[in-house]
């Protein structure tokens, strides 16, 4: 009631309305600080100051006060410091003359052209002596308009026997292999032994398309138009990675067949072949060592054989496979046949080649061309690597009932230290030692029973 009733005297909603007085119209009144300060000063009508009263003239100027009331008005004078203002100068133009006029007409004095002259000279020798230090420093320039090339020097001279002459010989009866499954495709090598075209070549080269019915076998021969021609295996054989092929061509150049038992370590050597799928590549070595036993099998084949190897230095690298190893005088003594690497990543020649004895590849060849199959002997056992620190041999790990070696009294534990003429060091080494006898040849086999010495006689069967 206190905050929001009427007031005394008060019954409506409103009070009673205020007097009003009249609105005076025109300028608001000033307030007295600023008349105070802007206004007029007392007793003056206008805003100027009055006229400054004429002082008399005096002589001497007034007594000037070092101190200056703050509140005296600015007032004009003379400057601080008088200045002596002087007129510029103006100078003539240079007079100008020509050269005839300075020479002819004694514009110039003799002295001063004396001095021109050397130092003409003097500005010129400086040059000459930039520019020679310069030359030597530029590039001397990369075209000459006169250069003309040497005349051409006789041709070499090859002694009979070279490695260009026998390549050349050779190379024709060189093939390159392929072996095409759809898109994918494998290389390798043969070399032509016969006439009516018939090929000799690794095993493992064509196995592929001996097992698989999709596949295509197709031989290309280096007779400068790289002729392609449909091929047909013949036969094969697993257990010493060597197969022969036949085409349909006529007037075939045929490699000579040279003899590998004639080989001794240290003879040159030619290895030819498409490695890598190059074909036509020639590199020479040497005979590195004879009868090398080298187990072969994998790679994708059925290739399971153990050959006596001639190992050589001549760089052999996939795709050589099946190739031929000739001699000096370019006749064929192997069969390029494996490579021995690093292994990882360095699968490429490391100077450690082996290929098959020409010896053996044609006798294999021949019987495959006879009767499509081949026959080896065997001993019948099975046999690994042992040794007892004196002797090396090949221990008997089982023996095949009613096989040669059961017929002939050895036992399982036997270690076989000879067959034949020839020394047996491991189990790879027993295998060639057999193989290298015909089948049905009775041969001696010097054994090791519980720590004496025995000889016994086996006829070798056939596998």
């Amino acid at each position: 009631m206190g905050a929001y009733a009427r007031p005394g005297g008060v019954n409506g909603s409103f009070g009673p309305r205020p007097h009003r007085t009249a609105v005076a119209l025109g300028a608001p009144p000033v307030p007295e600080y600023l008349a105070d300060a802007f206004g007029r000063a007392r007793g003056e009508s206008s805003i100027g100051r009055p006229p400054e009263s004429a002082a008399p003239a005096s002589s001497e100027p007034p007594a000037q006060d070092p101190w200056r009331d703050p509140s005296a008005a600015a007032q004009l004078g003379p400057p601080a410091i008088a200045t002596d203002e002087k007129e510029p100068v103006v100078r003539p133009p240079a007079e100008r003359f020509t050269l005839r006029q300075a020479l002819f007409d004694r514009r110039l004095r003799p002295s001063a052209i004396i001095g021109v002259l050397v130092s003409a000279l003097v500005i010129g020798a400086v040059g000459a002596v930039i520019g020679v230090f310069a030359a030597g420093r530029l590039p001397a320039p990369v075209t000459d308009p006169s250069f003309e090339l040497a005349p051409v020097s006789p041709g070499v001279t090859r002694e009979p026997g070279s490695v260009a002459e026998i390549a050349a010989k050779v190379l024709p009866a060189v093939v390159s292999l392929e072996v095409r499954t759809g898109d994918v495709g494998e290389t390798g090598s043969g070399v032509v032994i016969d006439g009516n075209g018939y090929i000799l070549t690794n095993n493992h080269v064509v196995s592929t398309a001996a097992t698989d019915p999709s596949a295509s076998l197709t031989v290309i021969f280096d007779d400068g138009q790289q002729s392609r021609v449909p091929a047909t295996i013949v036969g094969r054989d697993p257990l010493t990675d060597l197969a022969v092929l036949k085409v349909d061509v006529d007037n075939a150049t045929v490699a000579q067949i040279g003899d590998s038992g004639a080989l001794a370590v240290g003879d040159p050597v030619i290895a030819i072949g498409s490695p890598l799928g190059l074909a036509g590549t020639v590199t020479t070595g040497i005979v590195s060592a004879k009868d090398r036993p080298v187990r072969l099998q994998g790679g994708g084949s059925d290739t399971d054989a153990v050959i006596d190897a001639i190992q050589t230095d001549a760089a052999v690298n996939p795709g050589n496979s099946g190739g031929p190893l000739v001699d000096a005088s370019g006749a064929v003594v192997g069969i390029n046949s494996a490579i021995r690497t690093l292994g990882g990543d360095s699968s490429g020649s490391i100077g450690l080649g082996f290929a098959i004895p020409i010896d053996t590849a044609k006798s294999v060849a021949e019987q495959i061309i006879r009767s499509g199959s081949v026959q080896h002997s065997t001993i019948g056992v099975n046999a690994r690597s042992a040794t007892d620190g004196v002797t090396d041999g090949a221990q008997v790990q089982n023996v095949q009932a009613g096989g040669p070696a059961a017929a002939a009294g050895i036992a399982e534990g036997d270690v076989i230290t000879k067959v034949g003429d020839r020394q047996v060091g491991n189990a790879d080494e027993l295998v060639v030692a057999v193989r290298q006898n015909p089948v049905g040849a009775t041969v001696p086999v010097v054994l090791v029973r519980d720590g004496r010495e025995m000889t016994v006689s086996v006829t070798l069967g056939s596998e």
